[in-house]
């Protein structure tokens, strides 16, 4: 299982960024990556809200690609994001755009990658 073993630093950094994003905010997948140490390691995110997001409960709508967008293709995952964030007050325009310079979060800390 994965709940048994040991987290990665990089993991368990991954964690807590998530789940500290504010209701009505967005963080990009590589700005997590960057904040947790690994800049280039945004695909990991990626994997570790898959694997995690359910059974740590996550805020995973809260996290979208570098672009802006809800990474998800069209069908019930992306209509799912879409809701949850409007119900946050995030406007999703076309294409599940969100406008990174008025919903992006930012904590204490630089990103290493900007994003």
């Amino acid at each position: 299982m994965e709940e048994a073993r040991s987290l990665s630093p990089f993991t368990e950094e991954v964690l807590s960024i998530v789940s500290a994003i504010p209701a009505g905010r967005v963080m990009t997948y590589g700005q997590i990556a960057g904040l947790a140490g690994s800049p280039r390691g945004a695909r990991q995110v990626v994997r570790i809200l898959h694997a995690m997001s359910r059974s740590r409960g996550l805020p995973w709508q809260r996290v979208v690609n570098a672009a802006g967008q809800i990474a998800l293709k069209d069908g019930p995952g992306f209509e799912l994001q879409r809701m949850l964030l409007e119900a946050e007050g995030v406007t999703v325009g076309a294409g599940g755009r969100i406008d990174l310079e008025q919903y992006r979060h930012h904590p204490a800390g630089p990103t290493a990658d900007g994003n």
